[in-house]
C-alpha cells in the first residue's frame, strides 16, 4: 500500500489552495489526514476564521474513518437521521457530514488519507480537495 508522504501532503494543499483563489473563494482552511487519521498537514488562508480548521478536519475525518465522502455522509444524514446523529455522537462530534471531506486512494484503489477543506460553499470546498488529489497523481474518492 501507498503512503501519503508529507511531501503530497503539502502539494494536495498548495493546488487546493491556488484553485480556490482561482474561483475567487472565501478564504479557506486545508487540512490533510493520513489513513488514521491523523494531522499530515494543514494551511490556514489569512482571513479564514478560527473554526475551519476544526471544520475542515471533521470533513475529512469523518471520511477516513468511515470509508466514504462526507458528501455521502450527509446523503446519510438526510436519510437516516438518527443514524447521524448517533454517530457523531459517538465520534465525540468529529464529524461533519456535508460535502468538503474527500477520500485519498492510490492506484490500487487503497484508502491512504483524506483531505478537508473549508470556507466557502461546500461544493467549491470538495471541488478544491478533488483538484489537490489529483495534482498528486491520486484518485479522489467522493
Amino acid at each position: 500500500m501507498t503512503a501519503l508522504t508529507l511531501k503530497q501532503a503539502n502539494q494536495i494543499i498548495n493546488t487546493a489552495l491556488n484553485m480556490a483563489r482561482r474561483l475567487n473563494m472565501a478564504p479557506v482552511t486545508v487540512v490533510v489526514l493520513d489513513v488514521a487519521g491523523h494531522l499530515k498537514a494543514m494551511q490556514r488562508e489569512d482571513g479564514a476564521s478560527m473554526i475551519r480548521q476544526q471544520i475542515a478536519t471533521a470533513k475529512a475525518w469523518g471520511a477516513v474513518n468511515m470509508g466514504v465522502s462526507s458528501r455521502s455522509l450527509a446523503t446519510v444524514a438526510i436519510q437516516r437521521p438518527d443514524f447521524m446523529n448517533a454517530l457523531v455522537d459517538v465520534a465525540g462530534g468529529k464529524i461533519m457530514p456535508v460535502p468538503g471531506g474527500v477520500l485519498i486512494r492510490d492506484s490500487d484503489n487503497n484508502l491512504i488519507g483524506a483531505v478537508g477543506i473549508s470556507g466557502d460553499v461546500s461544493d467549491q470546498d470538495e471541488h478544491c480537495a478533488i483538484a489537490g488529489i489529483e495534482s498528486v497523481g491520486f484518485f479522489a474518492g467522493v
